[in-house]
């Protein structure tokens, strides 16, 4: 049984869950959890060790021999833009993982059921100790089910694209908007047609659109929420 308050986020590739719940954990104290950057890694672990992505067992193998870290940054050094900080084997990969081959390659992985399991496992055990949010794109119905808090965040292909777009070109990967607007498509089909947990909304999350929104005016929302059902 979790003594914890969980706020479990989920929604389509670059809806803003990142940026949000960073800034929702750190205006309530909580610890942030990126999932999404431990499929990143599991990636990058894959790609580096030039295994097929869809050979299961190597990547399982793989990843169980591999120490993978997360906690949030550490200022100053850490106060570089990233969200989370993501050690691998001992190597700070925060920024290595975000590249558009591993964004691609997490979608591919995510998709094989030993490698959710052991992941699953990991981030559960985290969440059950300490108030967490948690962000992803199964945490409302596979990884967090009882969170007090489950919120599906939305937006619209073409603001999820531009927001992907700046990221891209802020990291100096030379893409055009038209690229990134089709990877969107293909990586929501992907995410909502896959046989292990396709991506949906619960019947009690909460449905946010950021795409009229400012990043402050829904963290202030969701913050407002969880004051109001801590205190209830």
């Amino acid at each position: 049984m979790s003594t914890s308050f969980q706020i479990a986020i989920d929604g389509p590739v670059a809806a803003g869950k990142g940026t949000i719940s960073r800034l929702l954990a750190e205006r309530l104290g909580f610890l942030y959890v990126d999932t999404g950057a431990m499929y990143r890694a599991t990636a990058l672990l894959a790609l580096r060790a030039e295994i097929n992505l869809s050979d299961e067992d190597r990547v399982v193998a793989l990843l169980q021999k591999s120490k993978l870290e997360m906690r949030n940054p550490i200022p100053p050094k850490e106060t570089d833009g990233r969200l989370t900080t993501v050690i691998l084997d001992g190597e700070d990969v925060s920024w290595a993982i975000r590249t558009q081959k591993c964004g691609e390659g997490a979608s591919k992985v995510a998709v094989l059921p030993k490698l959710r399991h052991v992941l699953v496992q990991k981030q559960q055990e985290i969440a059950a100790s300490q108030n967490v949010v948690m962000e992803g794109r199964d945490i409302t119905f596979r990884v967090l089910p009882n969170a007090q808090l489950k919120i599906f965040l939305t937006a619209s292909v073409e603001s999820r694209a531009a927001r992907r777009h700046t990221q891209y070109l802020t990291k100096g990967t030379d893409v055009s908007l038209e690229e990134v607007i089709e990877e969107i498509k293909q990586r929501d089909q992907r995410d909502m047609s896959r046989d292990t947990d396709p991506l949906h909304i619960t019947k009690d999350a909460w449905v946010l659109d950021t795409s009229e929104l400012s990043i402050e005016a829904v963290v202030e929302l969701i913050a407002n929420k969880v004051t109001q059902l801590m205190q209830s």
